[in-house]
């Protein structure tokens, strides 16, 4: 006990958001101090991070579909799970030292965000990938109530409070009250497969290839879920499927919004089969309260509307949607005593 309360004085103990796309980190006291994209370039055919050590995050990123036959830029989190053991531990650990500066004998406590679908054995996957990257002691908060705490929801209340969190990998679904979880879903579409719809579009229709980072780019600039006042064009670079030569065509919101509307169908069709299992009481509750949406998918436009008219509730985005998780992580690092018993460790802390 005295040896785990002295490392506490020297300790960074911190919040992590380990997203599909982006990993965010706060510190207690701080705020979030580290953002950056969950990517890592590794010599091909190993597990190696490139010898600079420095090859992850957006200095990888910006190698994406773009690195030479002997370097791969691999994102180890897919659908918002580990898919590469090794290289999530490599990455976590990076993360974790350049917050925590040189101070390396002492470990943090962790606080870290998971969906809320995970299995068993992908939760293990998750502690065993922060132990090993440095932390003294891990705890895992589900998304959505990270989530809602980090958008400000009164969850503790003996209310309803519903949140839909659309990050990368996942959408979490979720209604919450007396500060634990009612109902929930999480299903594995969500900003990722929205890219993804937009590739196999301009597949289809220009007989384009183009890759996930200009997919994105795409979806950012003129995706949207509802018809805009002023829909938008932009200019689309790839390789044409026919020549193999490079060549730039000029696509429309309408457009993208066609090649979006299977994700963002998925995604309304999962926040309806929430309302249809919430109790009656908490079900009455939303009609007044109504849908907080966070996570880089609520910044989609018309997303809010074309959810708000299928379900007959106001819904609106939270402030700042992209960090709600993290801010929730940091919330539940400033008061781990008193929320320690609603998260879930590998082992109890002494």
């Amino acid at each position: 006990m005295f040896q785990n309360s002295l490392l506490g004085w020297f300790s960074i103990d911190m919040g992590i958001d380990l997203g599909t796309c982006n990993t965010l980190v706060c510190v207690r006291g701080r705020g979030i101090v580290l953002n950056e994209p969950s990517v890592v370039a590794v010599k091909k055919g190993t597990n190696r991070v490139m010898e600079n050590g420095n090859a992850v995050g957006l200095v990888a990123k910006e190698m994406l579909g773009k690195t030479p036959g002997t370097i791969s830029a691999i994102r180890p989190l897919q659908d918002g799970v580990i898919a590469d053991f090794d290289i999530t531990e490599a990455m976590l650990s990076y993360f974790i030292r350049k917050v925590h500066g040189r101070r390396s004998f002492v470990r943090p406590r962790v606080v870290i965000a998971v969906p809320s679908g995970i299995t068993a054995v992908e939760k293990r996957a998750v502690y065993n990938s922060a132990e090993r990257a440095g932390a003294r002691r891990v705890y895992l908060v589900p998304e959505p109530m990270a989530a809602a705490i980090g958008a400000g929801l009164p969850v503790a209340e003996p209310r309803a409070s519903m949140i839909l969190d659309i990050g990368g990998g996942t959408t979490e679904v979720a209604i919450l009250s007396l500060a634990d979880i009612s109902t929930c879903e999480s299903i594995r579409i969500a900003g990722d497969d929205m890219d993804e719809a937009i590739i196999g579009y301009m597949r289809r229709t220009y007989n384009m290839m183009v890759g996930p980072q200009t997919a994105e780019r795409i979806k950012i600039q003129i995706g949207s879920a509802a018809p805009l006042q002023q829909e938008l064009t932009m200019e689309v670079r790839g390789r044409d499927m026919i020549s193999g030569l490079p060549r730039k065509t000029i696509v429309s919101s309408e457009e993208i919004r066609e090649a979006l509307k299977e994700p963002i169908g998925l995604i309304v069709e999962a926040v309806v089969r929430v309302l249809e299992k919430a109790e009656p009481e908490l079900a009455a509750d939303l009609v007044e309260t109504g849908v907080c949406m966070a996570g880089g998918g609520a910044l989609l436009r018309g997303l809010d509307t074309v959810i708000s008219q299928t379900v007959g509730l106001s819904v609106r985005v939270a402030d700042d949607p992209l960090t709600c998780v993290a801010r929730g992580t940091s919330i539940f690092l400033e008061n781990l005593n008193a929320w320690k018993a609603t998260l879930e460790s590998d082992e109890d802390d002494f």
